[in-house]
């Protein structure tokens, strides 16, 4: 296993074979917090301890909050404090997280941290303009600590730490969209492909200072949060993980369209700069075009989950892709799936439940326990049958 040299061990608590853990209070949303803990927390270390680590979502029966009017204005929807809180406020009080799932909302706003580009906003997503640049003159793609978009996510970070208290809910760590998938946007896919081939020591610089800058970001709102919430790192929201120690989340959309070569100047610099930080990754491998670049993923030392959203065309994540998934166990590493919950029985029985992470939703609170009742069986029946 990785040695997470990096990571800060500060505040956790003994767990079994005199491992480590996080802070151990509840949550007010979910009062078994502890014992997921300790499922995550034998999963990052590839171990099982009663059932799979799985993370069910379903609505609560008895409540149903009013909707939260949405804002005139996009960028409001996103960025405006007093909105994004009401709107994770709701989730929470009409969501019943079940097994490992962990409270929190997904903060796109963080995309806003974006190397002194412009956002653009609409009801669905962030993205940026586009603008050229002078291959003579170094990389205007750094980050501006005045930006009026950093003030923005600061006020935004700031509300909810506070609605969170120390442990309400995660809040998830400030992680932004990592450099070279931030230029690939707001130079033009084409500009940043033919810059590969037409002026890559510019490319592979500029993609190795905006990582540094994301860094130097990262660093700063890690330091306001951990002063106000206890889970001051983690993937809040889509797909969230909690570890026992540290780690960040990363991805390279991009690299769909990168040769083995390219994702191996252009990205992998990268990737190292944030595994050497944070000593952990979490991983997005986006469709069938990225899978190529696995085998080198699963070589860097620093990795220890892979997820993956099948591209349009794909079968959805389940036993279509049981070869993929296998792969990345083999490796050591841990597999995270989003899936229907139809899907989780074969996998549970086909897949290793050591490095095994499912997120999942069900109609109603009853269907979601016996889900997770109902993997331990179907996890045991397939350690019999290795037997």
């Amino acid at each position: 296993m990785i040695d997470p040299t990096h990571a800060d061990r500060a505040n956790r608590l003994p767990v079994d074979a005199g491992r480590e853990i996080g802070p151990t209070n509840p949550m007010k949303w979910k009062e078994d917090w502890p014992a997921a803990q300790r499922r995550l927390a034998a999963l990052w270390h590839g171990e099982m301890l009663d059932r799979p680590c799985i993370s069910v979502e379903a609505p609560r029966a008895a409540t149903s909050p009013p909707p939260v009017p949405a804002p005139a204005e996009d960028e409001a929807r996103w960025l405006d404090p007093a909105h994004r809180v009401a709107v994770v406020q709701r989730k929470l009080a009409s969501t019943w997280f079940g097994g490992e799932a962990v409270p929190s909302s997904l903060l796109m706003a963080n995309w806003v941290l974006c190397l002194g580009g412009t956002p653009k906003f609409d009801p669905a997503t962030i993205w940026f303009e586009t603008r050229p640049v002078d291959f003579s003159r170094p990389a205007p793609f750094r980050h501006d600590p005045g930006s009026v978009w950093v003030e923005k996510y600061r006020a935004l970070l700031l509300a909810l730490c506070e609605a969170a208290g120390r442990n309400e809910f995660l809040v998830g760590q400030p992680g932004g969209l990592p450099a070279n998938d931030l230029l690939s946007m707001q130079m033009g896919t084409e500009a940043f492909m033919l810059a590969m081939m037409d002026h890559p020591d510019w490319l592979a610089d500029a993609i190795l200072a905006g990582a540094q800058d994301q860094l130097r970001v990262r660093r700063e709102f890690q330091s306001l949060m951990r002063a106000r919430h206890d889970f001051w790192y983690g993937n809040a929201g889509w797909m969230a993980f909690w570890a026992p120690e540290p780690f960040t989340t990363t991805q390279s959309d991009v690299s769909c369209m990168l040769s083995p070569a390219m994702f191996e100047r252009f990205v992998v610099p990268e990737l190292d700069v944030y595994g050497q930080e944070h000593g952990a990754l979490w991983y997005h491998l986006d469709g069938g075009n990225a899978r190529q670049h696995l085998p080198r993923l699963l070589s860097l030392p620093y990795l220890r989950v892979v997820q993956y959203t099948p591209a349009p065309g794909e079968p959805p994540n389940g036993p279509g892709h049981l070869d993929l998934y296998r792969q990345i166990q083999a490796a050591g590493r841990i597999v995270h799936i989003s899936l229907p919950w139809q899907n989780v029985e074969p996998l549970v029985r086909q897949l290793d439940p050591g490095l095994l992470m499912l997120d999942t939703g069900c109609s109603n609170r009853d269907e979601g326990e016996r889900l997770l009742e109902q993997s331990a069986t179907w996890a045991n029946h397939r350690r019999d049958k290795k037997k």
